[in-house]
């Protein structure tokens, strides 16, 4: 990459010129460093990630960094999400004329609302190669997503991506029973599952991508009913890794107060002293923060096999020390991402048939339930038999055993998220008849009780105050948890709609 002296055409501007197989292509000099290395890089690889085909007379290349194809974002009501549109315009010459305009068209079909059958103006400067823009969608997809660059009115390059949703996101998390070590390999059936594994989405066909296994899974089973019962994409985050116990998920130099059986994630500190190395815990984190804030509905917890029953007794947890750990890896993971994600945790145990369930471990995870910690998962040590792998004798599950514990994830989940979905729509409809019948808007944007002006996060506080907070029992468990995620969510989207 070198910095050249010459000029964009129409602009006094110094650039940047870099090669990739498409050729050379010029970036403004005045862009941050990080920002044009960044952009360097990817567009490297970006005509595998779009299939962006250069406008050979024009001169110009349009590659979008954003959305990638089979990419599902999350929605933020029952109807509603925003998708962000992002790439770079590319000139093969110093010499060619720039675009003088972007436009976006989004085509496909939705059950909660109407696409706009007309191209949109995206925001654009000449003087920049990159752009992005955040657009709201309904709910839905398969969408196609088409950009076009013009010149005088006229297109002068364009790409597109195929599969775009904007539905529901999980993260899959905890041991082998989650990734992908069950006897046979699933499909979706819907075809409406997708998978991502921190760099590129794809349907989820096992294996799933960023799981430990190179075999069968739960997720396809989930991911279609879940999408059969609320009619949107489902998105999977897989980070199920074999063997391992609740220990090795802790943060860094988090102490540890038995050896679980796999040693390779923890650190001596001292006699019959350990601790966390924290690797999978950054991993694990690092692939949420991905996601960006309210990025992801809730992760599922299928984790416990490995701490209960181990064949040396001094490796096996206590079920004290099991809750004590995954409210611990629950808690830290929230700060370390910076919002108070669901968590669901299932009950899990299971190793065969002569040893069929851990009564200590299944309470430790019962507590976390009634402690508001996490939500109530499935119960999987009920699949016994023909669920199991080896007609019956393993620990993994069988084809039949992994549909139907998607089915049980599913079900756990499903009435749930209804809940939180009916409760978003419930605050939505409530706004505008309590702006305006209570709290008398003014033109200057405030509002207020009475007839006093309150500022826009009160008025709102109040409406959640007299809408939602009582929507759960108090004392319910699960109240704690989704009630004050969801207020922070709902506050911090709505209120510059004032």
């Amino acid at each position: 990459m070198k910095e050249t002296k010459n000029e964009f055409s129409r602009f006094n501007t110094s650039c940047i010129q870099f090669n990739d197989a498409a050729g050379s292509h010029y970036l403004p000099s005045s862009m941050p460093m990080k920002m044009l290395l960044h952009q360097t890089l990817a567009f490297a690889v970006a005509g595998s990630l779009c299939a962006a085909e250069p406008a050979a007379s024009s001169g110009l290349r349009l590659d979008l960094l954003s959305p990638l194809d089979y990419q599902v974002v999350q929605r933020a009501t029952r109807t509603e999400g925003n998708l962000i549109i992002a790439g770079a315009i590319l000139s093969n010459s110093k010499e060619t004329p720039p675009a003088d305009a972007l436009e976006v068209l989004v085509s496909g079909k939705s059950n909660f609302g109407n696409l706009s059958a007309q191209w949109q103006p995206l925001p654009f400067d000449a003087r920049v190669a990159a752009f992005r823009a955040e657009i709201p969608l309904p709910a839905g997809g398969w969408y196609r997503v088409s950009v076009r660059a013009l010149r005088d009115g006229a297109p002068v390059a364009s790409t597109g991506i195929e599969h775009v949703g904007v539905g529901e996101i999980f993260v899959v998390a905890g041991q082998s029973n989650c990734g992908n070590y069950g006897e046979e390999r699933q499909t979706t059936v819907t075809g409406l599952v997708a998978a991502f594994d921190g760099a590129a989405w794809r349907p989820a066909n096992d294996p799933q991508p960023g799981a430990g296994g190179n075999k069968g899974s739960f997720i396809p089973s989930f991911g279609d009913a879940m999408a059969a019962r609320f009619h949107v994409p489902i998105g999977i985050v897989a980070m199920g890794i074999g063997s391992t116990s609740v220990r090795e998920w802790l943060p860094p130099r988090a102490p540890i107060s038995r050896l679980p059986t796999i040693t390779r994630n923890v650190a001596a500190v001292g006699t019959n002293q350990w601790e966390a190395l924290g690797k999978i815990f950054d991993r694990f984190t690092t692939r949420l923060k991905g996601l960006g804030p309210f990025g992801f509905r809730a992760v599922l917890w299928h984790q416990g096999e490995s701490d209960a029953n181990q064949a040396d007794p001094q490796r096996t947890l206590p079920g004290d020390d099991y809750r004590r750990d995954l409210e611990r890896l629950i808690g830290d993971s929230r700060r370390a991402i910076g919002w108070q994600a669901p968590w669901f945790v299932a009950q899990a145990s299971y190793h065969s048939p002569q040893d069929p369930a851990s009564p200590e471990i299944r309470a430790a995870q019962k507590a976390v339930w009634d402690a508001g910690v996490a939500l109530p998962g499935p119960d999987t040590d009920a699949l016994t038999g023909d669920m199991r792998e080896k007609n019956g004798a393993g620990v993994h599950l069988s084809a039949k055993g992994l549909a139907e514990h998607g089915r049980l994830w599913a079900a756990k989940v499903g009435p749930w998220l209804e809940r939180q979905l009916d409760a978003a729509q419930h605050c939505i409809r409530w706004s505008s008849s309590w702006l305006h019948q209570v709290g008398k808007l003014n033109p200057d944007g405030r509002g207020g009780k009475n007839g006093k002006s309150e500022n826009k996060e009160d008025m709102y506080g109040h409406l959640w105050d007299t809408t939602v907070a009582d929507q759960e029992p108090v004392g319910n468990p699960t109240a704690p948890i989704w009630s004050r995620d969801f207020r922070q969510n709902f506050k911090a989207r709505r209120l510059d709609e004032i």
